[in-house]
């Protein structure tokens, strides 16, 4: 199987965020990329560089006007006095409506849900090739190969279409999407992180033609808090066409393999021609998180059971934090998969 990365994906490090209003490291480290790089190779993958695709595949899920923040927000963050180093908002609006802020605090609170993404020089260029490492995978799936693995560092599914927050700038489980549906009359997206793939389910959430299925800890007491619930089904020509499977905390591979047996019938019966794999490692029991307890021989059974789908499939990396055993689960996915695949 490719494996898609460039190494630009490395050079976003943020600093801190904030959780449960105490500022901490902040999880999502460049390190992360080592260790996903040497899972990959350890299940037999040729590592890939994608190519610069330009802004056409982002653009087709995310409003330019959102682009235009991403691109430019630092620099114009850069000229208020006493600004921090990255950006972070610290207003965030009531109710959305048709109005838009000209400054770049105004503008920050807009466009970003929480302060787990804060922005800096390199963020920009870091999320673009990280939407590009997915273009490619999809472009691959598109002509013939039956699965890649697009190495998305800065991860997406928390991104709206025009929201950042969670880790997450540009949306690029959505994006391979977009692509995939260049060839596919029906695309089913298969979140498997610890959390809720909210941004991908609002990019969604109104299309027949996408179909967003999510498993992820109950978010009643874990984020992103405000969706993820089982009554979120679409709206509009979308309804019915959103499917989330919110897990008790700790749930083991049992629970989760029991779910995706239930994700898998909601699959089949939408007849998709193609599949994204939302692949989040942090369900681990060990990962930093803690919120599930799946284990690294469980991840070979659920990269097994979505390869018996039997369908072209573009595995898109999402959560999944330093631990130990980072690498290791997504080695026992990929070779699970893959050798159910064959």
């Amino acid at each position: 199987m490719k494996t898609f990365y460039a190494e630009e994906q490395k050079r976003h490090d943020p600093k801190a965020f904030l959780s449960s209003g105490a500022a901490q490291p902040n999880p999502e480290q460049p390190e992360r990329v080592e260790r996903l790089l040497a899972g990959a190779e350890a299940a037999g993958c040729e590592i890939v560089r994608p190519r610069n695709h330009g802004l056409g595949p982002v653009a087709a899920v995310h409003t330019p006007e959102y682009l235009d923040f991403l691109e430019h927000i630092y620099t114009r963050w850069q000229r208020i006095d006493g600004a921090s180093a990255e950006v972070i908002p610290n207003i965030h609006p009531i109710a959305r409506s048709g109005s838009y802020p000209a400054s770049a605090v105004g503008q920050a609170g807009y466009h970003m849900a929480d302060t787990a993404c804060p922005i800096s020089g390199e963020t920009w260029q870091s999320a673009l090739w990280s939407a590009w490492s997915a273009v490619e995978a999809a472009e691959v799936v598109m002509s013939g190969a039956p699965a890649a693995y697009a190495l998305c560092r800065p991860p997406g599914h928390h991104a709206f279409a025009d929201v950042a927050g969670g880790f997450c700038f540009i949306n690029n489980s959505a994006v391979a999407a977009q692509v995939l549906r260049r060839t596919a009359s029906r695309v089913a997206i298969l979140d498997v992180d610890l959390h809720h793939g909210n941004g991908t389910q609002g990019i969604f959430y109104a299309r027949p033609d996408v179909l967003t299925v999510s498993l992820h800890a109950d978010p009643v007491r874990f984020y992103p808090f405000f969706w993820g619930h089982a009554d979120e089904r679409g709206e509009g020509s979308g309804l019915g066409y959103n499917f989330n499977l919110p897990l008790p905390r700790k749930s083991t591979d049992a629970a989760f393999l029991e779910a995706l047996e239930v994700a898998f019938q909601r699959i089949r019966a939408f007849s998709p021609d193609a599949l994204v794999v939302a692949l989040g490692l942090d369900p681990f029991e060990g990962d930093p998180f803690g919120g599930l307890s799946v284990t690294t021989p469980g991840f070979a059974r659920i990269g097994e059971a979505i390869a018996k789908l039997g369908l072209p499939t573009v595995i898109v990396q999402e959560g999944g934090y330093l631990c130990d055993e980072l690498g290791d689960n997504l080695t026992a996915f990929l070779t699970g998969f893959d050798g159910k695949a064959r």
